[in-house]
């Protein structure tokens, strides 16, 4: 359990004796209450990659495995925060859907070991990593913009439909094979899935900080649109929530001012790891959770 949460229930209880302690004084009579236990706080299991580990942001969790680059400001503590929950964060930045089942790294275990029974509710973003959809078009589109000077759509016109046709033939049916895997461990448990938040806007760019050309930045908004529609496609079969961000982070995304944005460019941005959330992103990330949960 996060100190910060230990300290609100040291407060909360420090709050309550003094108030029993000013009742006593005032020399008024209560009738005593039987005892009552206060509820277990529910159990709050974090899965999934860089965007679930918030990588980039500072200051870094000191118990998490180096190489998952994960933070104290990602959107599960913010969430367990709110929720007074019992957090295992088992996030690791550039976690693919096959490292639920698998060690990621040497002395990180498979993700899904973390997912039990008595888990209440279960959390990730995945997909992103599969087919390095979003590194390996980001990394092509940059190369090719960066030779036209940021003009024309040389990405487009070079890998046409590869990486959506990768997104809709292999992630869309590992991300479901991974929310049946969570919900077979802990069936009771409510399952959130999130889509990404917006990297690029839908039309017009920015060359300087993230140098993808003009023409191609509506080819990239639209892989990332093919993939949040497969994840939500998996969720809805498979009965897990969607968390949506596709509105929320519209006009957020990395081309946006620096106070505004959630996600960070390639250059003259704030995180370590670019193009990737902010803690102002993370904090709004476990706000779209909370809504699409009924808090």
């Amino acid at each position: 359990m996060h100190l910060a949460r230990r300290t609100r229930r040291t407060v909360r209880a420090a709050l309550a004796a003094a108030s029993a302690v000013a009742v006593a004084t005032a020399g008024l009579v209560a009738v005593a209450a039987p005892a009552s236990a206060a509820p277990d706080p529910q159990k709050y299991v974090a899965l999934g990659d860089s965007y679930s580990a918030g990588s980039g942001i500072l200051p870094p969790d000191p118990d998490a495995p180096l190489a998952c680059l994960r933070t104290t400001l990602n959107y599960p503590s913010f969430l367990a925060d709110r929720l007074d929950a019992d957090l295992v964060d088992v996030t690791c930045g550039a976690a693919q859907t096959k490292d639920l089942t698998r060690a990621q790294y040497p002395g990180v275990p498979a993700q899904l070991d973390a997912v039990t029974e008595d888990a209440d509710l279960v959390t990730l973003t995945i997909g992103g990593n599969d087919n390095s959809t979003f590194i390996g078009a980001l990394l092509a589109c940059g190369s090719a913009g960066a030779l036209t000077g940021g003009r024309g759509n040389p990405c487009e016109r070079t890998y046409g439909d590869r990486f959506t046709s990768q997104v809709e033939e292999s992630t869309y049916p590992a991300v479901r094979q991974a929310l049946e895997d969570i919900q077979a461990r802990a069936p009771h448990a409510r399952v959130a899935i999130l889509g990404y938040p917006w990297i690029l806007p839908a039309e017009k760019g920015c060359f300087a900080k993230l140098p993808v050309a003009a023409g191609d930045v509506p080819y990239l908004r639209d892989l990332q649109t093919t993939l949040n529609d497969v994840i939500e496609r998996a969720a809805d079969e498979t009965g897990a929530t969607f968390v949506d961000l596709a509105e929320r982070s519209e006009g957020r995304d990395a081309c946006a001012p620096a106070g505004e944005r959630w996600v960070e460019p390639l250059l003259f941005g704030s995180n370590v790891v670019p193009v990737h959330p902010n803690a102002r992103g993370e904090s709004a990330m476990a706000d779209a959770v909370l809504d699409a949960l009924g808090h």
